[in-house]
């Protein structure tokens, strides 16, 4: 018999065992490690409830990671997981996946929210409405660096020489400050907020070597693209990006994400998870650009008390006036405001 259980923040035994079940379920993903629970409590001040499913002697075989994001804007859902592009239950046979559902049923139902949503990599319920928006690309890195090299499609192969020649160097840095100074400038000129750096410094304090700030520079020092991966298995997954004006010109941008590429293989990474894009999208398009295909992401809601999938991105036609909006905005403002409204989205 199965047991679901709630994991506290304090419980430091629990949560290593949770974090050991990780490293072993198949269908875990980086963002079922435990750590995200103090990331979403302390940074986004969101309630957490981290559930698990223990059989009699003890042994973990399902975990599910939920959050709940209440807001006047954006409605109120438990989702698993925010600010995550993978989610959902990780278990090792349907019992528990049967015992995690119903438990986070009926605390959907305890809380009162609009819905329930899994951020599945695979399909669950077929018969539930489905987000059909988002893909993700992954693709294995072979062992020789420039095999990888060769294998990048000719006009972005192009690109990333390009970069070489323009004295292009990459640093991985001990701090979050450059990339945050290019990001944050980034999602402004998008029109979107950003998260706020205090994130990013708990990413890194949090999982340590598992999260690393790779920035590239011009031969002038200055800082023109960076990007903050995570390392999860044998897997890297680039999934904050930021990048300045003229990074474009100067090949700065392929360039990145070959050395990201170069010195995974160096470590003996296997796959490059190039991460989620939304259908349609310049980013879509850079993906498939670099000889990735897209695999679609299976993101399921159960809904209690809305008719329809919220929409809530960038390609929502009601948010239109609000991005042009914001482009114009001081970015000193924004970076102030942006916090505020980002921790609602998830």
């Amino acid at each position: 018999m199965l047991t679901v259980k709630h994991l506290d923040l304090a419980d430091l035994a629990t949560a290593s065992r949770w974090d050991m079940f990780v490293d072993h379920c198949s269908e875990a993903t980086f963002f079922h490690r435990s750590a995200w629970q103090r990331i979403i409590v302390d940074v986004f001040r969101h309630p957490a409830h981290f559930l698990f499913a223990e059989d009699d002697e003890g042994r973990i075989r399902g975990i599910l990671p939920l959050a709940q994001v209440k807001s006047r804007l954006f409605g109120n859902s438990l989702v698993a997981l925010p600010f995550a592009v993978y989610g959902g239950i990780a278990a090792v046979d349907t019992e528990a996946v049967s015992v995690l559902e119903e438990t986070a049923q009926e605390l959907a139902g305890s809380l009162g929210v609009d819905h329930l949503e899994f951020r599945n990599v695979a399909p669950r319920h077929p018969e539930w409405p489905t987000q059909d928006l988002y893909v993700t690309f992954r693709k294995s890195i072979l062992p020789v660096p420039e095999d990888n090299m060769l294998a990048i499609p000719r006009k972005q192969r192009a690109m990333v020489r390009k970069g070489i020649k323009n004295g292009l160097i990459s640093t991985v840095d001990r701090n979050t400050d450059r990339f945050f100074a290019l990001y944050a400038d980034n999602v402004h000129r998008h029109g979107t907020p950003a998260m706020p750096k205090k994130y990013f410094d708990t990413l890194l304090q949090v999982f340590g070597q598992d999260c690393e700030v790779l920035t590239v520079s011009g031969p002038d020092g200055r800082s023109l693209s960076s990007v903050l991966s995570f390392y999860f298995r044998d897997e890297v997954l680039p999934y904050y990006a930021g990048d300045d004006e003229s990074a474009r010109h100067l090949a700065a941008n392929d360039f990145k994400y070959w050395e990201l590429m170069r010195r995974a293989c160096e470590r003996g990474i296997q796959v490059f998870d190039y991460g989620r894009s939304k259908q349609g999208t310049g980013s879509f398009a850079f993906k498939k650009n670099w000889g990735f295909e897209p695999q679609p992401l299976h993101y399921e809601y159960c809904l209690y008390k809305r008719d329809t999938i919220p929409q809530n991105n960038p390609n929502n036609p009601k948010y239109k006036f609000f991005i042009e909006a914001w482009r114009r905005m001081p970015i000193s403002m924004a970076n102030r405001l942006g916090p505020y409204i980002v921790r609602n989205l998830g």
